[in-house]
């Protein structure tokens, strides 16, 4: 998801407080409090998304998390004992996905703040910036078997520029993944638009043994995105 959408729903402060005589105010929606028409359309939807009171329940940090569980019941994404890399982990959902499946090791990276998971690794920085990804590295400890990216960029209402960063982020994605995956890895990004480009997705056929595009029924049906689904990292 976008820092915009996870600065959403971590966000604070939503809904009525108390009266400034200390008497409790008249409870309002937080629907009611949204600053704009987008907002508040949002805040509806999440209040009625299966998927955000399913994650409330679970104690899942995010729908999201869903998305990585369906995809894992269809690609077996992530096996016992693994040690996973999230790139984009705010708010934290895929991190806790990769430990139920019984991962080893998990290292998420964003450029939030993520509240602390029990067992995992947690770092806010750049996904671009090489310091930080030597940090990773480091804290990684040695190769990855699966890497996750579920990064998005911000948008900004012109289309061809979205694609474009979104793109960027995908390259990003991928690069980590072939330097950093163990052979016989597995690789899984979001995209958007018709899928991943052509040279891409000609990278990843190059380099895995199966590359297939799916979306999650978690993913809202008016969403644009996707996701390339990379299994069996041949190696350097």
């Amino acid at each position: 998801m976008s820092n915009d959408e996870k600065r959403r729903w971590t966000g604070k402060g939503i809904g009525a407080g108390k009266g400034s005589a200390g008497r409790t105010a008249k409870k309002k929606t937080p629907a009611y409090n949204a600053r704009t028409e987008s907002s508040k359309r949002w805040i509806e939807r999440q209040l009625s998304d299966p998927y955000v009171k399913k994650a409330q329940s679970a104690g899942y940090r995010s729908r999201a998390a869903f998305k990585l569980l369906e995809l894992q019941e269809k690609f077996s994404l992530i096996r016992p004992n693994d040690a996973v890399v999230d790139l984009g982990a705010a708010p934290g959902g895929w991190v806790q996905v990769s430990q139920a499946l019984g991962a080893s090791k998990v290292v998420g990276i964003d450029l939030l703040e993520i509240e602390p998971i029990a067992g995992a690794v947690l770092l806010q920085g750049d996904v671009a910036d090489e310091a930080i990804m030597a940090e990773l590295e480091k804290e990684l400890g040695g190769k990855a078997d699966v890497v996750l990216s579920d990064m998005a960029a911000n948008t900004t209402g012109h289309r061809q520029t979205d694609h474009l960063r979104t793109v960027a982020l995908v390259e990003l994605a991928i690069d980590f993944a072939l330097e950093t995956l163990n052979p016989g890895g597995n690789f899984c990004s979001k995209v958007f638009q018709g899928g991943t480009s052509p040279a891409l997705l000609d990278r990843l056929k190059q380099s895995f043994e199966d590359v297939k595009h799916a979306k999650p029924p978690a993913s809202r049906t008016n969403s644009p995105e996707i996701y390339v689904i990379a299994k069996g990292f041949r190696g350097n």
